[in-house]
């Protein structure tokens, strides 16, 4: 037996975890958008977030705009959290000075004139949105690398009878919708077949549909993206279940629905969002038919959602979040054995450091597109059933 008294003190790779500003992850993220809110979550009373280890306040003006700005009064620091939205701004609730969306002070009403000489010189820092399927999206890198902001065919391409629906209840965690564990610790879990027939197979009882509980054979790419994999599963009688996911730079799950009851291509997208280095929440875009379907295909355990679960069938019925948060806030890479199976694993955390050392090479990092380029960005992410000679 090897003396857990002998066990040496482990360490995590800082250079993938954290988020912060400075930090090399977190300068890579911010050469991305992020989704920040919903829709609705841009509302005429202000909201505090809170993404990528900064605090800021999120709003819609009277026009009908959202802004997104740092907490901090440019005038004396009171907090925006606390102001009141208008036709063309927030105000704050100090000394009435009001910022439009974009940051500029527009009024010092304590000052002569209301201000018309001096507000123009004051900017409250903040970030740049756009609203696409239901979500916020933020960009909050240098505003010079600013990249277009990304569709996908699989949110664009619908079908007659279809629209995009929006959550943020982090499906696909397995969990609550703010779940207290780093953001790889699941991210890197979309390159992780190998899990699904153990976790969500044999040792939790069936969880998805049968096919999902053969093991399967895997190859690994990496494409223009990220990383994608393809999994091949043996159903018999010269028939084989084609599927392919796809971990998508900077965070996003393309991950065909495991329940869905006839193969097709992925219908649902996931924004892994960093809240900061020890929590994160899913945001989630789909193609629908009726109202609150995204809802209706999160996990299930023992029939129950995770909050219905007790503490006893927690453990009895262990899913990804407990997987995942179990390793703690930050899992100690050091303590880590990977083995041939995690090679999808290696490979994710191998582009994220190309990545990086690319942007601070001065290099754009993969997926960002510019002007002139096409901001449709195309997946195959999906699944269907091949014979044996087609697989």
């Amino acid at each position: 037996m090897l003396s857990a008294y002998d066990l040496p003190q482990g360490s995590h790779e800082s250079e993938l975890t954290l988020v912060a500003r400075g930090t090399p992850m977190g300068e890579l993220l911010r050469r991305y958008w992020h989704p920040v809110g919903l829709a609705e979550d841009a509302a005429a009373r202000p909201k505090l977030i809170r993404v990528l280890g900064e605090d800021l306040i999120l709003f819609r003006d009277g026009t009908g705009r959202a802004g997104l700005l740092h907490p901090r009064c440019a005038h004396r620091g009171a907090s925006l959290l606390y102001g009141r939205t208008e036709e063309r701004g927030i105000r704050c609730c100090y000394h009435g000075w009001l910022f439009d969306v974009d940051g500029r002070c527009v009024e010092q009403p304590c000052e002569p004139n209301g201000g018309a000489r001096t507000a123009a010189n004051v900017r409250q820092p903040g970030y740049p949105v756009e609203e696409l399927y239901g979500l916020i999206f933020a960009y909050m890198g240098p505003p010079e690398q600013r990249p277009l902001l990304p569709r996908y065919n699989v949110l664009e391409e619908l079908e007659d009878g279809e629209w995009i629906e929006a959550d943020d209840s982090s499906i696909g965690s397995g969990g609550p919708a703010i779940v207290p564990c780093n953001w790889l610790q699941h991210f890197e879990n979309v390159m992780d077949p190998f899990h699904v027939p153990i976790l969500h197979g044999t040792f939790s009882g069936t969880q998805f549909v049968e096919q999902m509980n053969v093991m399967p054979n895997v190859k690994f790419e990496t494409t223009e993206r990220g990383i994608r994999s393809t999994q091949l599963r043996d159903l018999g009688e010269g028939r084989v279940h084609r599927r392919l996911t796809e971990a998508v730079l900077p965070t996003i799950r393309a991950v065909a629905n495991p329940r869905a009851p006839k193969d097709g291509p992925c219908t649902l997208l996931g924004w892994v969002v960093p809240i900061d280095d020890t929590s994160f929440r899913i945001y989630s875009a789909g193609r629908v038919t009726e109202s609150g379907a995204l809802k209706q295909i999160r996990s299930r355990m023992n029939g129950k959602l995770w909050h219905e679960l007790t503490e006893e069938e927690h453990q009895i019925y262990p899913g990804d979040y407990e997987a995942q948060v179990s390793q703690g806030e930050i899992t100690l890479h050091s303590d880590e054995h990977l083995v041939t199976s995690d090679r999808g694993i290696g490979m994710l955390r191998r582009l994220y450091r190309q990545q990086i050392a690319a942007m601070e090479a001065g290099t754009p990092p993969m997926g960002t597109r510019f002007a002139g380029d096409d901001d449709l960005v195309r997946l195959d992410a999906g699944t269907e059933v091949l014979t044996t000679e087609n697989a």
